[in-house]
Formats: C-alpha cells, structure tokens, sequence
C-alpha cells in the first residue's frame, strides 16, 4: 500500500519473482509450454500429400492423373461421411495447384513438396488464397456473397485461388442460387472445392457444375494398420486386440480413430491394452458373445440369463453385445453359405466362429441375426436394455422347441416342414404317362373337346410314330428349338416322337384325303420333326405351328391359316423347301379361315393338362392341406408351373 498522487491509498501487487530477488521470469514453465503445444493425433498425422491417404485410391488416382495432365475442372466435390478425408484432400489438392517447388521454380504436380512457401503456408492454415469457408456456420447469402467479391482479384501469392466450402449442403437456397453464376464460369485462377455430407440436399444446379467424387467409408482392417502405423510413430505400445476394437467403434472414420486412440492413450496411461480399452468403450466382452451363441446353440436358456447378469455387473453395453453378435452371426452365415469364398479378414477368432457355425443349423444363424438386428431396435422400448437383451436372445429357443416339436411329430405322422409327402407311385405314373401321350391325343384336344375319335394306330399308316418319345438333351438342336419356341410366346411340351423319315414319299403322296384327326396326328408330329431339327425358324415355323392340314392329294397338301401375314409366297416358299429337305417334296396351298387343330393349339391344351395336373397334385398334398387349414394359406394364384 502506498499514497496517491491527490492523497489516495493505491494498492499494489508485488509479484513473487521480485519479492524473492529473482531475475524477470519472460515465458511459462517449460512443462507448461511443452503442455500447451502437444497436437492431437488427427491433426498431426493429417495426411500431407496423396501418397499419405489412405483408404481412398479411386479418388487419389483420379485427382493425380488430372494433375499430371493438368486437365483441371474449374470445381470438385467431394462427398462422403465425416473424419475420412474431404478437407484434407482440398488442402492437398490446394497445394498441388500453387507449389512451387523447392528451388521456386516448380510447376502445377501431383506431388507437392511441403517446404516452398505456398505449402507450408497451407499447412499452417495462412495462404492469402487459400480460403476455407464453413457453410454451417455461415449460409447466408451474405457470407457467400463477401466470398464471392474475392474472386475479381487476382491471386497475392499463389497460382491458383482456391475456395473450400465445408459442409456446402448447409448453405441457403438464396446463397445456392448467388453462387451459381460465379460456379459456372469462374475466372481462370479460381478453383471451388466443395464438400458435404449429405449430397441429397445440394441442388443439382450445383451437382451439375461439379466433379463429383465419392469417398469411401475405411474398413476396420484399413484403420487398424493406420492406428499401428501412427503409434509406432509415438513410440506407443498397443495390443492387436485393442486397435481391432478402436477400429470398428470409428465406423470407417479414420479421424474418429484417432480421436479415441487418443483418448485410450490417456485412459490407459500411454498404453493401449484390450480391456481397458473396452471398458473405455462400453464395448461387450467377445468371449461372451462367443458364449451367448454357444448357449443359444445349445438351448440353453439358463447360461443366457447367466451371461444378461455378467454385462449388467460389469456395466457394459446391450447394444454393442447385439451389434457384436450381428457380426459374427454374418461370418458364420458366410461360412455355412459360401464356405469357398476367401476370407479377407484376420480375425483371431476365426477358428471360433468356425466351430460355431458347425453348431448352429444355417436357418437358425439367419433367425437369430434378424432377432439380434429387431432386438437391438427395441432396447429403447423395453423397461432396461438388459430385459431387452435377455428377450431378444431368449426369442430364438421357442422357435427351436417349435421346430424340434414339429420334427417329431412328422416323424410319427409322415409330415414333416422340411419333407413334405409326396403322391403315391401309382399317382405319379398315372400323371407322366398322362403327359407322355399329350402328342398323341386326338385331334379333339385342340378342337375345344369337340369329342372327334381319333384313327386308330394300325390305320395310320405309315406316317404315325416309328420310335417311343425320348428325353431331350440340353445341349442338343431339340432344346434349341425349345427355347426359341418359348421365346416366341408358344408353350412347348417335351420332345415328341418323330415322323418316321424312311417312310416312301410315294404312299403319301397315293393316300387320300384321311380323316381329320388322321391329318392333324400326321401334321402335328411333321411339324414337331422340322422344330426339333431346326429346319424351319421364323415365319416359315410360325406358318407349320399355327395352320392345320386339311388335305393331303398327291403332292398337293392344303393348309388353312387364320393370320393373312404368315401366307405369303416367300414364307410358303421357305416352309415347301424345308418339307423337300425332310423327304416331302409338295406343293403347298393356302386358305384363310378359323382353325381348329393346329400344332400350337394342340401344345397349349395339353400343357392346359399338365397344369392342371400339377395344380391337383399340389392341393392333394398333405403338407399343404395343413398350412391351409392351420394358417389359413392360399396358393397364389399362377405361381403354379409344370414341371
């Protein structure tokens, strides 16, 4: 205390140093200043250059080849989640376009030196032309507008002026729409980069002025070797188990990674072991999800609850147990379901997922998945998440004791859901011999059933049938023929028997006029003949399959055809010379009116048959009757097709 110059009492602070006769102290403690300069991991390890980034080689590709041929795009966007890249690749990108090179005298490159002016300016965030600008913070059209005014002026130090716009989605419709103009056409030295997270939400006036990159969410493998890499870096010792769990709980971020392998490096006390990291993460003990599976493969109810207890002490997470027990019931669905795929993964646990998978049946695997993924939804419904945790497992058992039930009694009573009973032998011969002589039915198939008897076999002569129907080969002209007739929009049945080839021309050509259903027998079985040997395609096939043969006098044979464009002279031409080629050397006649037997009339009646049998022999079945009369099922109404 002292006396003021008019008298006052003026308080004055001595400070310690000059009390106890030390020297003036001019900066903090060294522990304090070393302290206040440490930089977190997601800043220091920030990649520099594209050879640094990790996790985005399409996007890192695209940008150097562009460099290297300097093929610049006047704006870019880049698009993806958060913490993978978007503002570092703007910055690299930023000091690819203005570096000039160690000696000052570089040019435009994909490499960027890092110690020129333009690059370590950059880096320390104070490039006169390198602008950032954060668009949640600032979407006014005022804001864009005061950016936009920079864009007459030339670059101060730089050879390229660059704006970055962060999280562009968050900018307003008029500030969108002030910008357009300058976006289209911005001057030479003028590079936008734009990022967002939600492209959704950006107008396509903008999309459509830029190039769009879409960057990739890491996977857990990638991160686990970047976090090794940068704790090598720190001289940090890390178990593999703790950066495989960092790596799934940053969800493809890789500066979420970082962040909490900073934050494991404090709780750990500079060391990263998996189970404080763990507990740092309110993640499930893995050894228990192995066990909960294990219990539920087993059926056991009581080692399930046993388990709910153990998370509840120990305070972990019931959703992280549930997200944990998706993922593995995922590999095991992989292994059941597609066990020659390469597993690209180096689980630890992947002998584990292995014995389980030989375990649990695949319907169960796929069951208790789609509970895990339900159950994890309804935690927030249910009085704790560890009563919903214990429902969302216990889910699985009633339907195992269900299905376990129903095996027995099929068992007993010959109905089973996996083996459902077949008709009886007698049925079944009954219903292929049905369908063996659909080619041979009576011309009263394809008249509508007008009821006309057909001609016997010893009075047709020479032209009926020389050898039984055989199997068509897949890979002969037959199922060629099939297949082209299917796509044409007729329903072909299984080979028919062919016309016998070495019967004389000369009988056929004395016959008279047979009967009807004789003529239809011997025209269907010709025309079968041609298809299966692929002499006739086209018009010429479609003319054989839809006219019926009336009359066959000497070596005139007429035929009626309903459509007019099938009978004209070049299709009639074609379709007499694939008849010569098979020992028929006529000349067809043609006649317009309705046909009532014609190949392709007497094909969809008896596939009419054949489904008509199968849809019987469906309804017939025993396993069906029971979902019916239980379930109150229905059969869908054309789902049904002959085999």
């Amino acid at each position: 205390m002292r006396e003021g110059p008019s008298g006052s009492i003026v308080s004055v602070s001595i400070p310690p140093w000059r009390r106890a006769g030390l020297p003036r102290q001019t900066g903090l403690p060294a522990r304090t200043i070393e302290a206040m300069s440490y930089v977190v991991l997601a800043r220091k390890y920030r990649p520099r250059h594209f050879g640094e980034v990790v996790g985005q080689e399409h996007v890192v590709q695209a940008l150097t080849h562009a460099l290297e041929q300097q093929r610049l795009h006047h704006a870019y966007l880049f698009v993806g989640t958060r913490g993978i890249g978007k503002t570092t690749l703007s910055r690299i990108l930023a000091k690819s376009l203005n570096c000039t090179g160690a000696d000052g005298q570089g040019d435009i490159t994909a490499e960027p030196c890092g110690q020129c002016p333009a690059c370590l300016a950059i880096d320390a965030g104070r490039f006169v032309d390198y602008t950032e600008l954060d668009a949640a913070s600032n979407r006014g059209v005022d804001e864009v507008q005061g950016l936009l005014e920079q864009a007459v002026y030339k670059p101060v130090q730089g050879r390229f002026k660059v704006f970055m716009i962060d999280e562009v989605h968050m900018l307003s419709s008029h500030a969108f729409n002030a910008m357009l103009k300058t976006l289209e056409e911005p001057p030479e030295y003028l590079k936008f980069v734009l990022a967002t997270t939600d492209p959704q939400k950006v107008p396509v006036t903008v999309l459509s002025r830029c190039l769009q990159f879409n960057l990739r969410q890491m996977a857990p493998e990638i991160i686990a070797e970047q976090l090794q890499h940068v704790l090598e870096q720190e001289q940090v010792a890390a178990e593999p188990a703790a950066l495989q769990l960092l790596a799934r709980a940053a969800r493809g971020s890789m500066r979420d990674a970082l962040s909490l392998t900073d934050q494991a490096i404090a709780y750990g006390s500079g060391q990263l072991q998996a189970e404080p990291v763990r507990q740092m993460l309110g993640s499930a003990d893995r050894d228990l999800v192995f066990e909960f599976i294990a219990a539920l493969a087993a059926s056991d109810g009581a080692a399930v609850m046993r388990g709910v207890d153990a998370l509840r002490r120990s305070g972990q997470s019931a959703a992280a147990t549930l997200e944990d027990m998706a993922g593995i019931l995922q590999r095991m669905a992989v292994l059941q379901l597609a066990s020659d795929y390469p597993d690209q993964s180096s689980d630890p646990d992947a002998v584990r997922m292995a014995e389980l998978a030989r375990r649990l049946p695949a319907d169960e695997t796929q069951l208790l998945y789609s509970l895990c993924l339900h159950g994890r939804n309804e935690l927030g419904l249910a009085p704790d998440e560890y009563v919903g945790l214990s429902m969302a497992l216990l889910r699985l058992l009633p339907f195992r004791a269900t299905a376990a039930g129903d095996a027995q009694a099929g068992t007993a009573q010959k109905k089973t859901l996996k083996t459902p009973v077949r008709q009886p032998d007698a049925a079944a011969s009954a219903a292929a011999a049905q369908r063996d002589d659909d080619v041979a039915e009576p011309a009263a198939a394809g008249q509508g059933g007008q009821g006309e008897p057909a001609a016997a076999a010893g009075d047709a002569g020479p032209e009926h049938v020389a050898e039984p129907a055989r199997a068509a080969d897949p890979g002969s002209a037959t199922a060629d023929a099939a297949e082209s007739d299917a796509a044409a929009g007729l329903a072909l049945e299984p080979p028919e028997p062919a016309v016998a080839s070495s019967a004389p021309a000369a009988a056929e050509n004395e016959a008279a006029p047979a009967s009807s259903a004789a003529s239809g027998d011997f025209w269907a079985q010709l025309v079968q003949q041609l298809v299966r040997s692929a002499a006739v395609k086209a018009l010429p096939r479609q003319l054989a399959l839809q006219s019926q043969l009336l009359a066959r006098s000497g070596s005139c044979w007429t035929l009626r055809v309903e459509n007019q464009s099938l009978a004209s002279a070049a299709v009639r031409e074609r379709l007499e010379a694939a008849l010569a080629d098979q020992g028929h050397p006529v000349r067809l006649e043609l006649e317009f009116g309705s046909v009532s037997d014609s190949p392709a009339k007497r094909r969809a009646a008896a596939r009419a048959r054949r489904l008509a049998d199968a849809e019987a022999l469906l309804m017939a079945d025993p396993f069906v009757q029971k979902m019916m009369r239980d379930f109150d099922a229905r059969v869908v109404p054309g789902s049904i097709q002959p085999l």
